[in-house]
């Protein structure tokens, strides 16, 4: 039976922030709100943990998780930044994005892409996701909350409870998150390539 934390979506509470970054570093699989939609997130180096995101989505080894970070110098530690590239993640960042960057030797290789070696990224503009990863120290591997067959990501935190209460190990209700996706920028090569547009505004990334 999964826990059920209300945090308040503009001043989390700092007890329950702790708490919940207890069950990540135990091993939990967490259930937190983001600037574009909720999403389900643990502790990086946790495969297990993985495997049980993999089964609640149904993914295969092939979808990537994302790494989603507390600020730019998390970022840089898992990911080789140019100065062109620097430059678009400062203006970016906080936000609702997901980079595709090279990664460095920081990141687990099954988090990699197998033949591009890169890794996405994230910084989410969202107070309560912002306190979990400042009390955690490191980034959650995480991914979308859309369950199987579903096209848009869950909105209404006590239906993700009554869907997940058996699968997951903490649900955040943190407030309205949106339904939209995060835009997909690729800045491993010298050129950014949108592969998705989503909420982010990809203006400061088109040639």
């Amino acid at each position: 039976m999964s826990q059920f934390f209300q945090i308040h979506p503009d001043n989390p509470q700092a007890r329950l922030i702790r708490q919940a970054v207890d069950i990540i570093r135990g091993g939990g699989v967490v259930v937190y709100p983001t600037d574009s939609a909720y999403a389900l997130g643990c502790h990086i180096g946790d495969k297990a943990a993985r495997d049980r995101i993999r089964r609640i989505r149904k993914l295969d080894d092939r979808h990537n998780f994302t790494l989603v970070c507390r600020d730019l110098s998390d970022l840089a530690n898992y990911a080789r930044v140019d100065n062109t590239a620097y430059r678009l993640l400062k203006h970016s960042t906080p936000g609702p994005y997901t980079f595709i960057l090279r990664a460095t030797s920081e990141v687990p290789r099954r988090l990699m892409h197998p033949k591009r070696k890169t890794v996405g990224l994230r910084i989410p503009d969202n107070a309560v996701a912002a306190a979990l990863l400042a009390d955690l120290g490191e980034p959650m591997m995480s991914v979308t909350l859309i369950m199987p067959g579903d096209e848009l990501p869950l909105i209404d935190p006590y239906e993700i409870r009554r869907l997940l209460e058996h699968d997951v190990d903490l649900v955040i209700d943190g407030g309205y998150c949106g339904l939209e996706p995060t835009t997909v920028v690729d800045l491993a090569d010298d050129v950014p390539v949108i592969l998705r547009t989503g909420k982010g505004d990809v203006t400061p990334f088109e040639s």
